[in-house]
């Protein structure tokens, strides 16, 4: 990480990004700051840190062949899951401050957000094969941590959420995406862990540093997604609060760790002496 911040502008950038935002952030949080314009300005524009870190991971799954590399492929779903994470932040933006109305639920911004998770699985899924390895049952059954911990997850969070949570099965898209996406973002998560955990000594273990930086962002991406439901099930998501600032987590994490495939990308390509 330290080198990437080093020798990458991208890098800098995305930095001070996310230093200024969290700066702002505990500002207006502190006691006798009124509320203001300022909360509505952190929550439509903390997402520019999603577009950042996509605009790059395209730029750099262009250097690694596009779709003609596993890489490459990886980098792409990867920065198209951010894309999808922006464009529903833009969503939930044109209800709120342009048609100055309550958000639906499902609109076509909560598409946009949960379509994200399977770009993340294939990205995860194309990232262990640029990595040499070949997951299936058999890797899942000999690397049962893989499956345990996101299991352990998803329950604690189902026991969380759905105290008090009423089926609705005149509305069973509603239910799917309640219920549905975070079983798929246990998926991911799974996948993830076990990339990480095969990758010992491949590239010398630089890819590997890389993959735990991805399933950290994965994993404050499930998180976010997890506290929004909670919040949004109990009536106390509030614009700017803290379920924002997880996202904006998640975001500057999974920017960051796409600015860091290029590292990899100039390392390769360098002559050791």
């Amino acid at each position: 990480m330290i080198e990437t911040i080093k020798t990458e502008l991208t890098a800098k950038i995305a930095l001070a990004f996310f230093v200024l935002y969290t700066l702002w952030f505990i500002y207006f949080h502190l006691p006798g700051v009124p509320a203001g314009n300022h909360f509505d300005w952190f929550t439509v524009s903390y997402g520019l840190i999603a577009a950042w870190g996509a605009i790059w991971g395209f730029v750099v799954a262009k250097k690694w062949g596009g779709f003609r590399s596993m890489m490459g492929k990886s980098i792409i779903f990867f920065s198209s899951g951010l894309v999808l994470q922006e464009v529903g932040q833009l969503g939930y933006t044109y209800y709120i401050y342009y048609k100055g109305i309550e958000v639906p639920y499902p609109s076509w911004g909560d598409f946009a957000f949960y379509g994200s998770i399977p770009c993340y699985i294939i990205a995860v899924l194309y990232l262990a094969k640029a990595a040499g390895i070949r997951i299936s049952l058999q890797s899942f059954t000999n690397k049962l941590q893989a499956v345990l911990l996101p299991l352990g997850m998803l329950l604690f969070s189902y026991f969380l959420f759905l105290q008090g949570y009423e089926f609705d099965w005149s509305q069973p898209l509603t239910v799917f995406i309640d219920l549905g996406a975070p079983l798929l973002q246990a998926v991911y998560i799974s996948l993830a862990i076990l990339t990480f955990l095969l990758t010992r000594g491949i590239l010398g273990g630089v890819m590997r540093s890389k993959v735990l930086f991805i399933l950290f962002a994965l994993l404050a991406q499930y998180m976010a997604d997890w506290t929004f439901l909670y919040q949004a099930s109990r009536g106390t998501w509030t614009v700017s609060g803290i379920n924002d600032y997880m996202f904006f987590i998640a975001y500057f994490l999974m920017a960051f760790g796409l600015i860091q495939f290029d590292v990899i990308y100039k390392s390769l390509r360098t002559p050791q002496s």
